[in-house]
């Protein structure tokens, strides 16, 4: 049967269409070889001498079958209440025509009765055996219509199972993953516990804690698995930092730095420590000894060269000059031989060396980042030639005019005299200074003179003259 509303199959044990749900009206089935019946015994009786013939019958019942094969509809039950009124109507007036006619067929119908018996046998049998073949028609359509439901069921279980399957596959293959996501995750928590990134986070949680000693193995467990690493040295730097050994926090660095003095990341590592210190003159003592062009330019920041000096070491018979320069930064120098640093004078000219004796001058260049360089330094002597006694005229000796005395004085000197036969170098003594010729005292007079250095202060030899001035009427 199908469903007058979507055409599907309905199977005859169901009451309601499969596919669309609608609800099966249930009416009588429709037999086209009823009809075919109701035709031929109405010809029957209108014409009792004409004989249903078979191939008429089973013409009938092969355009029946297909029609009836073919037919997807149902019929209501007025339709079906009016089709058999039709058919009890003709079948009645048959009859009537039938008893009309009896009497004066009879006889002639005798000899037929005969032939219409056994042609009605004939076709009785036929159409019981299209009601048979009908029957099997349907038994075989409903047979068909369940092997199609049960192989449909098969096909929606198979589809299910295939699903279930599926889905079991793929939570099946989810737990796995998970499960490798779990172990990934311990054993990389595992590693990273054993690593050295995990070693120094133990580390600084044991520094935190103020619990040195576990904080200094976490540290050196960290070195022995990476020695080029400079985290490690700064932690346990810290270490000592923390109990005020500033010696051995320097020490960690001064010792890795030896076994590797090419480890630009080490070089970062002691400066900082140096900085955080406020140790910046030993940032200068470490770099003076590397030899690393590929450090130097790693730290060139930090890099503070030594000023230059313009005038070599030695020693100088006249005033010299000495000028300073660095690369950068700001120079800051003494000249009394003490250390300098940046209260000390800053250089902003030449320096002059004037005066005899020695001078040493040391200096530091201070770069941006405020670091000083290593001292530089320079001795320099001047020692200036001493001039001859000065000259004095006249001479000594006996005068009976007025004459002047006179002192012969070099540049770069100041003369200086006394009348009274005193030293005038005595720092006790104050000599009169020589300006210009002076007039001989009368009497004897003991005339001493002398020179002195205006650049270094010393004095010559003195040169003495005795003079007797006697004048004569």
């Amino acid at each position: 049967m199908r469903c007058t509303h979507c055409g599907a199959i309905i199977p005859d044990d169901m009451l309601w269409c499969p596919e669309c749900g609608m609800e099966v009206q249930i009416v009588p089935d429709y037999n086209p070889l009823e009809d075919v019946l109701a035709q031929e015994v109405k010809g029957s009786v209108e014409d009792a001498t004409r004989q249903i013939r078979t191939d008429d019958i089973r013409r009938y019942r092969r355009e029946g079958s297909r029609e009836y094969s073919n037919s997807t509809r149902v019929l209501s039950q007025g339709e079906l209440d009016e089709i058999r009124a039709r058919r009890n109507a003709a079948m009645r007036q048959g009859r009537r025509e039938g008893r009309n006619t009896t009497g004066s067929m009879r006889q002639s119908a005798r000899g037929t009765t005969g032939n219409m018996r056994q042609a009605s046998r004939n076709t009785t049998g036929s159409i019981r055996q299209d009601r048979a073949d009908t029957g099997s028609m349907r038994r075989q359509a409903t047979g068909t219509i369940h092997q199609r439901s049960e192989a449909e069921e098969r096909r929606r279980q198979q589809i299910a199972r295939k699903k279930r399957l599926a889905k079991k596959r793929r939570q099946r293959a989810l737990i796995i993953f998970l499960l490798l996501i779990i172990l990934a995750g311990v054993l990389g928590f595992v590693y990273y516990q054993n690593s050295y990134e995990g070693q120094i986070r133990k580390g600084n949680q044991a520094l935190q804690s103020s619990d040195y000693s576990l904080a200094e193995s976490y540290y050196k467990k960290a070195i022995n698995k990476s020695s080029k690493k400079a985290e490690a040295y700064t932690g346990l730097s810290k270490v000592y930092i923390q109990q005020d050994d500033l010696e051995e926090a320097e020490t960690v660095f001064t010792t890795a730095i030896a076994s590797q003095p090419s480890n630009v990341e080490l070089y970062k590592a002691a400066i900082q420590f140096y900085v955080d210190t406020k140790q910046l003159l030993k940032i200068s003592e470490l770099l003076a000894d590397c030899e690393y062009d590929e450090v130097l330019e790693g730290v060139k920041d930090y890099v503070s060269k030594e000023p230059q000096f313009s005038l070599e070491e030695g020693t100088y018979e006249e005033v010299q000059q000495v000028t300073l320069s660095s690369d950068g930064g700001t120079i800051y120098y003494t000249d009394d031989g003490s250390e300098p640093d940046t209260s000390s004078k800053k250089y902003t000219e030449p320096i002059l060396l004037k005066e005899e004796g020695s001078h040493v001058i040391k200096a530091i260049t201070v770069n941006k980042k405020k670091v000083p360089s290593l001292t530089a330094a320079r001795t320099y002597v001047i020692q200036l030639p001493i001039a001859d006694a000065p000259s004095v005229t006249p001479s000594t000796g006996q005068y009976e005019t007025a004459s002047k005395i006179t002192i012969t004085v070099p540049e770069g000197y100041t003369a200086y005299y006394t009348t009274d036969n005193t030293d005038p170098t005595d720092p006790a003594v104050t000599p009169e200074e020589y300006t210009g010729p002076i007039d001989m005292p009368e009497g004897q007079t003991m005339f001493s003179a002398v020179l002195k250095n205006n650049n270094t202060g010393k004095y010559t030899q003195v040169t003495k003259r005795n003079y007797m001035l006697e004048i004569t009427q």
